[in-house]
């Protein structure tokens, strides 16, 4: 991966609200193709750093750069100019609406003369979730008919259609059962050949060990380390995670 330029890099990123410190001198790059799991207990910081990242909030201090562009993550809209996905615990899908209006969901195709082209979204919808295998009934299929694991392969075949350099996925299997883990984790992993970075939040060690590239521990909003998975273990990591091992940087 180190021999490929960065498609993301944070450099000592702060995040203060008030007098707490919530994110603290924190710096990594993502690189096309790689995933990288952030991990840490609850509090830890994670859901504000992929909320910097996505532009819901601006950091209080450190530089974001996008394959050598500093860039200024003003709004979420600017982020995703920047091709920049998020999917988030709630997978913010209209459930009430048809799978391939959720996948153009505020970005939908027109017409010459601004009608709807549904024609165009449903091929594009039905061609995106045959190449990512994410198994529903039909692009026509309601959001609310789908299973748990098929409303999550949808909300990551959405970020993939418009996703360009970076998809950021917070807990994408928190709330599924083995079987539909697994599925979503094919999902994940299929990215990769796309040359998407991604970002992923995760509590499962065991689902960072199966997916990711290199694993970086956030305790306290305080940067812990960064690991290659193929070079270290889950006794390390969550010695990382629980304080029983020191900084990197200690």
């Amino acid at each position: 991966m180190s021999n490929t330029k960065p498609v993301l890099s944070l450099k000592d990123i702060q995040k203060h609200f008030g007098a707490v410190t919530a994110i603290e001198n924190f710096s990594l790059d993502i690189h096309p193709g790689e995933i990288v799991a952030l991990v840490g207990d609850n509090g830890a910081g994670k859901s504000t750093l992929i909320k910097i990242i996505s532009g819901v909030y601006a950091p209080s201090s450190g530089t974001i750069t996008i394959e050598d562009e500093t860039v200024s993550m003003a709004s979420a809209e600017i982020a995703r100019s920047h091709g920049i996905e998020v999917v988030y615990q709630d997978l913010a899908l209209a459930d009430q609406q048809s799978v391939y209006m959720n996948m153009f969901l505020g970005r939908e195709i027109t017409n010459k003369i601004g009608m709807l082209d549904r024609k165009t979204m449903i091929s594009e919808t039905q061609k995106l979730v045959d190449e990512l295998d994410v198994r529903i009934p039909s692009p026509h299929a309601t959001i609310r008919d789908l299973s748990g694991g098929q409303r999550q392969g949808v909300a990551i075949a959405r970020a993939t259609r418009w996703a360009k350099k970076v998809i950021l996925l917070d807990e994408p299997t928190a709330a599924l059962g083995v079987a539909e883990t697994a599925k979503v984790e094919e999902i994940v992993e299929s990215l990769k050949r796309r040359n998407i970075g991604v970002l992923i939040i995760s509590h499962s060690l065991d689902q960072v060990f199966r997916l990711a590239d290199r694993v970086c521990v956030l305790r306290r909003g305080q940067q812990i380390g960064i690991r290659e998975t193929a070079k270290t273990d889950k006794n390390e990591i969550i010695g990382m995670i629980t304080g029983l091992q020191q900084s990197d940087a200690a």
